[in-house]
């Protein structure tokens, strides 16, 4: 992945790029390999649209409005940073489709640092909250930084012992939502020793659906993945699914069968999770992980031609797609059509709604 230090109109494109509408993160990588920046993807934006069926163009914020929210969150004290600065964590850079860019309020230094996420429930046992405590401090104790997401129970409980050796919250809102409200002096203490997480838009506040994209990131942040408790349906076990998907490790810890809350932890057991009984296990795991490389990518630059699709691949493609995830190379073998122009059609029709790219290189109808 190519990285540069953006001048401030380059942190504005790609902010306004990212916020555009139907633009996820698997579209917006593959619009800046197709245009080398975000400024002239923001200009082939219209066009590309329309090549795809749609008649207006997709709603981007303005240069006035995107400069609203940075100065909105600079006033926090908060930095954004997008995924090609070298102050971008280099963890979530190297997962496929990572965010284009995220606010940092707090030590950002921390970013930098080997981590490990300690997530669970928020309906917790006192036996796991000490559990997850007991964890977080031997983990920092070691050097690692622990990740959560600032749930009550085992998040809550994992940051507060890490603090001071170094914590990283992520958050489904935006950088200035706290949530849930009982959480109020956590997210003061972690703002002024710890580190804030958000890709969301400052003064957004979250919904149900933006926890699986928060608990992406908590994964992809991390080295690793420890679930202390978790009962068979919980964003735990989403975020346990992220990690296998994204190449961390997983563990779990084990707990007694007669309780709910630890399930979802039997489950991944029996699925091939590393067993949690303390911190020597995960450190055991991670002192002997390869480091996590970046993609190289196959960033074009603005000079560059990018391959273009004709109305009949379009109208197949929207033939062939439905609610069920395709890969791109299926549809490359079932149209016949070169990689480069199947990738292109299929960057218009996200654009123009019809499509939805996601990691993995798979393809859906919204």
């Amino acid at each position: 992945m190519t990285r540069f230090e953006p001048t401030p109109e380059a942190r504005r494109d790609w902010l306004r790029l990212a916020r555009t509408e139907n633009v996820g993160a698997v579209t917006f990588e593959q619009l800046i390999q197709r245009y080398g920046n975000a400024a002239r993807a923001l200009e082939e934006l219209p066009e590309l649209a329309r090549r795809g069926g749609r008649v207006s163009a997709p709603k981007s914020p303005s240069v006035a409005e995107a400069a609203r929210e940075i100065a909105a969150g600079e006033s926090l004290g908060a930095r954004l940073l997008i995924n090609r600065e070298s102050a971008f964590p280099r963890q979530l850079a190297a997962i496929d489709g990572p965010p284009p860019l995220i606010w940092a309020r707090g030590d950002a230094a921390l970013l930098s640092r080997p981590t490990v996420a300690i997530v669970g429930a928020r309906n917790a046992s006192a036996a796991g909250q000490r559990f997850a405590r007991t964890l977080a401090e031997g983990l920092g104790q070691a050097g690692y930084v622990v990740v959560s997401g600032m749930a009550r129970g085992i998040d809550a409980a994992a940051h507060d012992a890490a603090l001071s050796a170094g914590t990283i919250a992520v958050l489904a809102g935006g950088i200035d939502d706290i949530y849930p409200p009982e959480n109020t002096e956590l997210y003061a203490r972690l703002a002024a020793k710890g580190c804030l997480v958000s890709e969301s838009a400052v003064g957004y506040r979250a919904q149900a659906r933006d926890f699986p994209r928060r608990n992406r990131l908590i994964s992809g942040l991390s080295l690793a993945v420890v679930v202390v408790e978790a009962e068979m349906r919980s964003g735990s076990l989403i975020t346990a699914r992220l990690a296998g998907e994204q190449g961390r490790e997983v563990f779990a810890v084990p707990g007694s069968p007669l309780d709910p809350r630890t399930v979802g932890c039997l489950e991944l057991l029996r699925q091939g999770a590393s067993i949690c009984a303390g911190p020597e296990d995960v450190l055991r795991v991670l002192e002997t992980l390869p480091r996590v490389e970046e993609p190289a990518g196959d960033w074009q630059g603005p000079g560059d031609t990018p391959a273009e699709a004709d109305d009949k691949l379009r109208r197949k493609l929207e033939e062939l797609l439905s609610p069920t995830p395709v890969s791109r190379d299926d549809l490359v073998r079932a149209t016949g059509a070169p990689a480069a122009e199947v990738a292109a059609a299929l960057v218009e029709l996200a654009l123009a709604g019809k499509a939805e790219l996601l990691s993995g290189g798979l393809v859906v109808t919204p």
